[in-house]
């Protein structure tokens, strides 16, 4: 069997396919032209106003802020409730910096969905937030401006998030146009059919900065599983948001130690 030549930095572009353990071929996208056409034309009766959009941000950053983990979960769309559930809701407030406040920066109405743009004061310093709502006020996807954060650090907690199974958390460090083309549910069936091969995930190893460019920076994370291990590649822009993943699998993979 040819061995599946490892992505550079030459060859990659913002969006690039995942490509995981189990999908020989990169995955199509999930927003082509024509589905983006089909899906605009019905859209626009479900777009909050401003003020609506504006009020459905403070309902959710209220609840952050108090760590009320029933209202957070209510608060996400009915597809991100099937990937998670209160009590793990609650898990994740544990692990995060405790919001002290917060402010609205901005508000931007697009086709069938709103962006909120705000900052939060958190215990561990302050962090801007886009929260990305569907036509009835609920998350439908965020993402958190990581840009200041070592890249070494940001690649090692988006594959702990992966390998908690917190798909929600994961699918947050991918960039805005990343997260059109793979869905939290995607991220997650993938990453249980890389196990079905692997075995189930023990730790997350070395983190290696391998190549950047002032456009991209490829990091390959170490990770063990219970019968091998193997390095996962991620690919980040300048920012830190995740471009593209790839779980690369050799014919000789090697053993966990």
């Amino acid at each position: 069997m040819p061995r599946r030549l490892r992505p550079t930095l030459t060859s990659l572009s913002l969006g690039a396919a995942l490509l995981l353990a189990g999908a020989g071929q990169p995955l199509a996208p999930l927003f082509n032209g024509a589905a983006l056409a089909q899906a605009s034309a019905g859209a626009t009766a479900s777009t909050l106003t401003v003020a609506q959009a504006r009020a459905a941000a403070r309902r959710i950053l209220d609840a952050v802020q108090r760590g009320d983990a029933n209202a957070r979960y209510a608060q996400f769309s009915d597809e991100l409730k099937a990937l998670t559930s209160p009590s793990m809701v609650q898990a994740t407030i544990r692990s995060q910096p405790k919001v002290l406040r917060y402010e609205l920066l901005s508000v931007r109405s697009g086709l069938g969905s709103s962006t909120v743009e705000a900052e939060l004061t958190t215990t561990a310093g302050k962090r801007v937030i886009f929260i990305v709502l569907n036509g009835k006020g609920q998350i439908s996807r965020y993402y958190v401006d990581r840009a200041d954060d070592p890249t070494s650090r940001v690649a090692s907690q988006f594959v702990q998030a992966l390998s908690t199974g917190n798909f929600i958390t994961a699918h947050s460090f991918l960039s805005p146009d990343f997260q059109k083309e793979i869905s939290p549910q995607t991220l997650q069936s993938k990453w249980l059919n890389l196990q079905r091969l692997t075995g189930n995930f023990v730790a997350v190893g070395r983190v290696v900065e391998a190549e950047s460019t002032p456009e991209a920076r490829l990091v390959l994370v170490n990770v063990q599983f219970n019968r091998l291990s193997d390095n996962l590649f991620v690919i980040m822009d300048s920012d830190n948001k995740v471009t593209g993943i790839d779980f690369p699998q050799d014919s000789a993979p090697q053993p966990a130690r």
